[in-house]
């Protein structure tokens, strides 16, 4: 459904060889029936020159502040829009945005919009995954910027991976997605914990379990989808996120995982806590690796710190806390047990009895109870519609 009619989108244009999409993504705006401006950085008119999107707009481009035609209002358009775009943003113009540098009209109006603004950056793979560009991309997501990440392909150097643009459709279909519905999330923080713990016997040993994180991963993705604002605290996994969106702290132990999520947990407004914490570790390290012998050996273990319930005894009304329960047998009672013991608001049950589902495979098979004795179940699904599943659950919290 077109939710774009009548809407004022503003389009800021920068030097990539990906602005001839921006061609295309104003003409997908005006198809819609939105009103649509555009401005440029002065490189970009290397690429598209300001007459094409003004025969589309049928509105002037401005690539100054001050031109030949004296001072272009960088204000009066930063008032004017019910949303702003820049696609394709190039790695210096993220640089300027994030630091303030208002030297073109496109940061120069950025700077004075009060409306939404997007991001779509496009560049080469190695220039996306430097710790600057990292840098700049958290600062204008702290600044409520909304991001659209680069997408895998051939890039402009010959090189193939993660760094083109965003194709315009999509691009359109999210900012109208926008203006479809309510956006709950919107300024909320949301805390996850993700992955397996490590409780070392020596040195080169440890205790854990073969949670890989990807169901943990997929719930803070699809929450900064939706607008939030995550925090994802994550044991030892071979998978990297890639996301932008999502602040990631990498632990170790049950412990470490523990002072993490207390760091944070009094200023979050939902908890999910989907991390397969180990139960035991050893009551003592071994400082060096233990040698084979003829003989075994006996490792006395104690119980490591119960996260879920320690949150649950000290949480707020405010804060929604979500557990996960992974179980073998006597499934729904143990997973409703713990949801009553530990104070959770919601728990997710998923079973190892079920084909499909647990860790090391990208489907999962859920069901969630929550407070008052409502359960929902779901089929076998993806981890990244099971996600979704999850966080429309807890909208109904």
């Amino acid at each position: 459904m077109n939710h774009l009619a009548g809407k004022k989108i503003l389009l800021g244009v920068c030097g990539s060889i990906a602005a001839y999409k921006s061609a295309f993504l104003a003409r997908w705006f005006m198809k819609q029936g939105a009103e649509l401006r555009v401005i440029m950085t002065p490189s970009a008119e290397d690429f598209v020159t300001p007459l094409t999107f003004s025969a589309l707009t049928k509105y002037p481009v401005y690539s100054e502040v001050s031109g030949e035609t004296g001072w272009n209002n960088h204000v009066e358009l930063g008032l004017w829009a019910d949303a702003m775009i820049i696609a394709p943003l190039t790695a210096n113009t993220l640089s300027k945005m994030a630091n303030g540098m208002s030297d073109n009209m496109v940061v120069a109006t950025y700077l004075s919009a009060r409306c939404p603004v997007w991001i779509a950056p496009a560049m080469d793979l190695d220039m996306w995954k430097h710790p600057s560009t990292k840098r700049n991309i958290h600062k204008l997501l702290e600044d409520k910027v909304q991001l659209i990440p680069p997408v895998y392909g051939e890039l402009a150097s010959g090189l193939v991976g993660i760094g083109r643009l965003a194709e315009p459709e999509e691009i359109g279909k999210i900012i109208n997605e926008y203006f479809s519905k309510d956006k709950k999330w919107k300024g909320k923080k949301i805390l996850i914990t993700a992955g397996p713990t490590h409780e070392p016997i020596d040195p080169v040993r440890y205790i854990g379990n073969e949670s890989t994180g990807k169901m943990g991963i997929a719930i803070a993705e699809e929450f900064v989808k939706r607008g939030a604002m995550v925090e994802l605290i994550l044991g030892p996994t071979y998978i990297v996120v890639e996301n932008p969106g999502i602040i990631v702290h990498k632990i170790q132990t049950a412990k470490e995982m523990y002072d993490e999520v207390l760091e944070h947990f009094n200023d979050s407004n939902v908890v999910v806590l989907c991390a397969a914490v180990a139960d035991f570790r050893p009551v003592e390290k071994s400082n060096t690796k233990i040698k084979k012998g003829d003989s075994s050996i006996d490792i006395q273990l104690e119980p490591t710190v119960d996260i879920a319930a320690s949150l649950g005894s000290i949480k707020k009304a405010s804060i929604k806390l979500v557990g996960f329960a992974l179980e073998t047998d006597n499934e729904e009672n143990n997973a409703i047990n713990k949801l009553k013991s530990k104070n959770l608001d919601m728990i997710v049950l998923n079973s190892l009895k079920d084909q499909g589902a647990g860790f090391k495979v990208d489907t999962n098979k859920v069901t969630i109870y929550f407070k008052d004795n409502k359960q929902k179940k779901f089929e076998l699904k993806s981890k990244k519609e099971v996600a979704s599943d999850i966080v429309d659950c807890i909208e109904e919290l």
